[in-house]
């Protein structure tokens, strides 16, 4: 009794945990579980077993996030950002398409799209990263940690760098996942930060100190290019808004209304740009 009621608290936590992290990974794993008659066949090794239950769930996992679920989200008004270089567009790493957080609605997409593409011919060989957008399903469903990728019409991208070295244009970027690493402000800029730490908002630096800092001395950040995406982004109609530290505002000398200060509840953005559809 004692084992069956570990196994079912277990199996109830990593159904959990994969559901917040991937929004279908848990139902994945229930699928899996099915499998386990038929692998636990192949072996009389426990080792082995473990091994055939994990490889079912990969495979079941990666058939349901790269073939079905792009298909499935379609009708939830939802569609993938490209998986790899695609008009310019790409993810700053894969693992966010494999968590599934790469969907937006249509109009998303081609807002995100054609400006990749303006900023590749303004700046020839310019490829922008994406980084966190939303979920496939349902409307709500959140995407931690952040509080409002919840709708498909927001998404963030990650800012553009120069090689410190050289100071040639790269499309690298410091952090392994675009978040993390920090312009920070210089002396006699706000130091927004500073204000929203000393309100109780531990959460709002938090990235920093967990997120390795190792390229930061070799990338500098590109003002100009990064200026000139966040306008690109402002002139358009369909967006609402664009969050970014407001120091940066400020030295970017960005004048658009639709580019705001998030607030104290949410983290950091003087390492990404939040775009937000009407």
């Amino acid at each position: 009794m004692v084992v069956a009621i570990l196994k079912y608290i277990i199996r109830s936590i990593v159904f959990l945990l994969l559901t917040i992290l991937t929004q279908i990974g848990g139902v994945v794993y229930l699928l899996s579980l099915l499998t386990h008659r038929l692998t636990d066949k192949q072996t009389t090794k426990t080792w082995q077993k473990h091994l055939y239950r994990t490889a079912s769930f990969v495979a079941l996992y990666n058939i349901a996030t790269f073939l079905l679920v792009p298909l499935l989200a379609r009708p939830f008004g939802r569609v993938p950002l490209p998986l790899t270089q695609k008009d310019h567009l790409r993810p700053l790493t894969l693992l966010t398409c494999l968590l599934n957080r790469h969907y937006v609605v249509p109009a998303m997409k081609k807002v995100a799209i054609e400006t990749a593409r303006e900023m590749n011919q303004r700046y020839p060989g310019t490829e922008t990263n994406y980084l966190d957008a939303n979920f496939p399903f349902l409307k709500g469903f959140p995407l931690i940690p952040h509080l409002s990728h919840n709708d498909g019409k927001k998404l963030d991208l990650a800012f553009y760098y120069l090689e410190a070295a050289t100071d040639r244009v790269t499309n690298e970027a410091p952090s392994p996942i675009g978040y993390g690493v920090c312009e920070e402000p210089l002396p006699d800029e706000v130091c927004t930060y500073c204000a929203c730490s000393s309100k109780g908002n531990w959460q709002y630096s938090f990235l920093t100190h967990i997120i390795p800092q190792g390229k930061k001395d070799k990338l500098l950040f590109d003002a100009s290019r990064t200026k000139t995406l966040a306008e690109l982004f402002a002139q358009r109609e369909e967006v609402e808004k664009i969050f970014i530290e407001p120091h940066l505002k400020t030295r970017l000398h960005l004048q658009s209304g639709k580019i705001r200060f998030h607030g104290c509840q949410a983290v950091r953005h003087d390492d990404h740009l939040h775009i937000q559809l009407k």
